[in-house]
């Protein structure tokens, strides 16, 4: 029996630069997961990191696209046909402003808000019928231009320690998706406080 082929995407920008910024949440989480597989994207494909996991059943894709945030839809597409692979069966991971610092929130599907890096995905997938797993980077302060708050790292240790949780936790989200499904790790993480 052939094996189910299942990918998981962590948005954010390369380069030095961006590094550990809060739009980069979803390369921080990845890089947890890969940690925890054993397996770091570092092969480049289609306009991105990829990495392969393998399991009995399962062959996973770890996938850091490169095409800088706003053009996140461009790799993942690509990556879909290559493999095969139907949106349910991707899982994106990605920065979101609207939640509190240290907060994760899994949804099975929805729009891709204001964040346009979703906003690429769903218009390059032709679908918004894609689980993902949103990190609370926090609202951006009154008299800060949004693009670079969201470029902007985090500022004291206290925030720092909570995000480096929250990479943990959704990390476990990501996972428990993969081994359990979406109604089961929506259920178990989008209860977990920071």
């Amino acid at each position: 029996m052939p094996k189910e082929t299942f990918v998981i995407a962590g948005l954010g920008n390369p380069g030095r630069q961006y590094e550990h910024t809060r739009h980069n949440a979803g390369f921080d989480t990845l890089a947890v997961i890969g940690r925890r597989l054993g397996v770091l994207p570092g092969k480049k494909q289609l306009q991105g990191l990829t990495g392969e996991y393998v399991t009995p059943d399962k062959r996973v894709i770890l996938c850091m696209p490169l095409t800088y945030m706003n053009l996140s839809g461009e790799c993942l597409s690509a990556l879909l046909r290559f493999y095969d692979v139907k949106p349910d069966h991707l899982l994106v991971i990605y920065d979101d402003i609207d939640l509190p610092l240290g907060r994760i929130r899994v949804r099975k599907n929805g729009s891709a808000g204001t964040h346009n890096g979703m906003r690429s995905i769903v218009s390059c997938l032709g679908t918004q019928d894609f689980p993902r797993v949103r990190v609370g980077t926090g609202a951006k302060p009154e008299g800060w231009d949004l693009a670079d708050w969201v470029l902007s790292g985090y500022t004291s240790a206290e925030d720092r320690a909570l995000m480096n949780e929250a990479f943990d936790t959704a990390a476990s989200a990501a996972l428990d998706w993969l081994e359990a499904g979406i109604q089961h790790a929506m259920n178990t993480y989008n209860a977990v406080k920071p």
